[in-house]
């Protein structure tokens, strides 16, 4: 009968090959089969690689080294005749068997030798490798002795497992109630015509109804002279305008609005590196040409490109701000959507948008649309209008517009919907050609008008019916679009066009605006909705 071995003495494992000695032979086994070798290390022996034995580790001391034992997994329950040689071992004191555990195979992984041995991964019970010294089985020992102590306090505690789940689950339902309530207060914002959620916080102040033309002699907010940037048809100055007083009006808001305050250089530093781009007609480019004069007040000695030099728009002109790195764009469209000139005449496509790939590239994006619908005759720049395959001669302006800014609404939502691109629409301009309007008579124009409508109450001749078709068409969008409703208060503002001091290009103009002027208003609410003024 075999000896049983001394403790910690080498001695021949289980499985060796035909041929071992008893009482602990010296000789290297046989190659071993991986069932052979899992065995081995199954009833805690270990080949040493130098002394070229089989040897016995030492009891696992958890005082003395920091850590628990760890289990290589052995296959206690797959034969009875394993256990019995396993608890015939443990009462030799051969082996040693830890307490309850959350698994039962805490063999210590410790107290090998500082020569390399050879054990099983215990990531797989069927791969073997080679492992380091002490240190690494003392690292791989910590790492599995945490995993085992994860899963087992959540096999003690799974009241912790279940209050976890519950967090995530409020967590989860705080987040779709914010996104709710961000949902909500944008829909308030285009239904109020585009003021900010902000604005509905600070007493439900609108910034482009509530307020009154009064008197400030600090204005003109520059010298229209000094601004290299005003065209021939908004220069009423530098046509021999007489009166000055429709320059010294500024847009007062009731309170409980607090009054914007422009900061061209502010405004500068926040678009460097940008690019904002003014699309739509004639008016887009009245709000344009007066925000690069209000910019070069408040940076005039900064250098500035045009491009072309020519000054000549087409389709687009661009005003380069080279000390603070901003582009400002002014593209000209009529009608927004594409009008192409094909073999049959001039279409106007109501349902597509192609020259909308050039403004992909702005970071701020400023719309409008209206003026040029309602044309007809000679100044119609079109022949026919066409929706799907659908042509037609014309039809009904109104419904015309509402197709094409659903047509624009789909191609944000599309293209910009993910993007930090922040986009505006300028609100429908007014023009003052029935005196009737204002309470004058019919045959009156905007000739001659020198003050501006005193009135706080409603415009005399009505709200212009598509606007709240343009409001309906941003509300369901799902890209927010700031409406810059500067309508009612321009409404009041008869005195502030051209009319004949325009170079004669259009001679008795009531359409578009002197600059110095009421775009500088404008451009005094665009800064406060950029900023959050209001």
């Amino acid at each position: 009968m075999k000896n049983q071995p001394a403790p910690y003495a080498p001695t021949t494992a289980p499985g060796d090959a035909a041929g071992g000695t008893a009482g602990g032979a010296h000789e290297q086994p046989a190659a071993l089969l991986p069932s052979q070798l899992y065995h081995a290390i199954s009833l805690g022996r270990a080949y040493d690689a130098g002394s070229r034995r089989w040897i016995q580790p030492k009891p696992c001391d958890p005082s003395a080294h920091g850590t628990r034992a760890v289990a290589a997994r052995p296959p206690w329950k797959q034969s009875s005749e394993r256990n019995r040689m396993r608890h015939s071992q443990a009462e030799a004191g051969l082996l040693q068997i830890p307490g309850p555990a959350p698994r039962p195979h805490n063999i210590c992984c410790q107290s090998f030798p500082s020569a390399p041995i050879t054990h099983i991964n215990p990531s797989s019970p069927r791969t073997y490798r080679p492992a380091g010294r002490r240190r690494a089985h003392a690292r791989t020992c910590s790492v599995l002795r945490g995993t085992n102590n994860r899963a087992g306090m959540m096999r003690r505690r799974p009241g912790l497992v279940w209050a976890g789940a519950l967090l995530a689950v409020l967590v989860l339902l705080a987040a779709c109630t914010a996104a709710a309530a961000v949902s909500i207060s944008r829909r308030q914002q285009h239904r109020h015509g585009g003021a900010p959620a902000a604005s509905a916080a600070r007493g439900g102040c609108d910034a482009f109804a509530a307020g009154r033309w009064v008197v400030d002699e600090s204005y003109p907010l520059y010298d229209s002279a000094r601004c290299p940037f005003i065209r021939d048809e908004f220069a009423c100055a530098r046509f021999g305008r007489p009166d000055t007083a429709y320059l010294k009006y500024r847009w007062q808001l009731d309170p409980p609005c607090a009054q914007p305050r422009f900061d061209g250089l502010a405004l500068l530093r926040m678009w460097r590196g940008k690019t904002v781009m003014f699309v739509g007609d004639s008016l887009a480019l009245n709000q344009y040409e007066s925000l690069l004069c209000m910019l070069h007040a408040a940076a005039p000695g900064a250098r500035t490109t045009v491009s072309p030099a020519s000054g000549k728009i087409d389709p687009s002109y661009t005003v380069r701000f080279e000390d603070y790195n901003v582009t400002l764009v002014y593209y000209l469209t009529h009608y927004l959507v594409d009008l192409v000139a094909e073999r049959s005449g001039r279409v106007l496509k109501l349902d597509t948008i192609e020259q909308a790939s050039n403004w992909l590239a702005a970071d701020v994006l400023v719309f409008d649309s209206w003026h040029w619908w309602p044309r007809a005759g000679p100044t119609q720049p079109w022949d026919f209008i066409q929706e799907g395959n659908a042509v037609v001669r014309d039809m009904d302006r109104t419904r015309a517009f509402t197709k094409a800014l659903h047509t624009w609404a789909n191609w944000v939502d599309a293209n910009l919907l993910h993007t930090d691109t922040k986009v505006f629409f300028q609100g429908i301009s007014p023009s003052h050609y029935r005196g009737e309007d204002w309470g004058a008579s019919a045959k009156k124009t905007c000739m001659g008008e020198t003050q501006p409508l005193n009135g706080t109450g409603p415009y005399p001749g009505g709200p212009i019916p598509q606007q709240a078709i343009l409001r309906s068409v941003l509300a369901g969008m799902a890209k927010p679009v700031y409406l810059l409703d500067f309508t009612y208060l321009s409404q009041l503002r008869k005195d502030a066009h051209p009319t004949k001091y325009d170079g004669g290009i259009f001679g008795g103009d009531c359409t578009h605006w002197c600059v110095a002027g009421l775009p500088d208003t404008w451009n005094v609410l665009f800064y406060g909705a950029l900023t959050g003024q209001f």
